[in-house]
């Protein structure tokens, strides 16, 4: 059963198993950028629609982020992330998925990718706390950075040192951690423990 509803979400995190009626009211608010409470209205109820469906929170996502509402893109992304753990099981994370899976898997994926959004608002939204512990959790779970999480690791080491590579001090987990081996072209460098 489990595997049904993994590959059920799967194959929705690419967009299959939306209803007309869902896509409509999604494609109905691409409309109407210059009408945002409209087109809010819209995105909420086509969540309300297909509440498990990763479709309609992309959106919202997208909808709250480019009209710069971090903290309601927030509000989302912690949503998308919660929708995804659901689907991928209550032993997920366990252990790292293989390597194959951070690439082609479209749940894992997703899942990745929502953990890499949550970052990247923390960051802008100043949570440099949360956005670490998401990042750490982000290099166990990917640490061949398929998703290219490891530039956000990155900015955040350097914002912690006001701008400069010197030291790491506000990151126990990484006092050795070499900021120019993490250089996104070249993944997450050295695992620090």
């Amino acid at each position: 059963m489990l595997e049904l509803e993994l590959a059920t979400f799967a194959d929705s995190a690419i967009g299959a198993d939306l209803s007309p009626q869902v896509e409509s009211l999604i494609a109905r608010a691409g409309l109407l950028r210059q009408q945002p409470q409209e087109a809010l209205a819209l995105l909420k109820q086509a969540q309300a629609t297909a509440p498990r469906h990763p479709a309609p929170l992309i959106a919202l996502y997208r909808f709250y982020f480019y009209g710069h509402q971090l903290l309601q893109a927030r509000a989302v992304g912690e949503d998308a992330l919660a929708i995804a753990r659901t689907a991928l099981g209550p032993d997920f994370g366990d252990e790292p998925p293989p390597a194959e899976a951070t690439r082609h898997d479209a749940a894992v994926r997703f899942y990745l990718f929502a953990l890499k959004g949550l970052a990247y608002l923390n960051l802008r939204l100043g949570a440099m706390g949360e956005a670490y512990t998401q990042l750490k959790e982000l290099r166990r779970l990917d640490p061949n950075d398929h998703v290219g999480g490891a530039v956000l690791l990155h900015v955040l080491m350097r914002h912690q040192n006001g701008g400069t590579y010197d030291t790491y001090d506000s990151y126990d987990s990484y006092d050795s951690y070499d900021a120019m081996s993490s250089y996104p072209a070249r993944g997450w460098g050295p695992v620090v423990t």
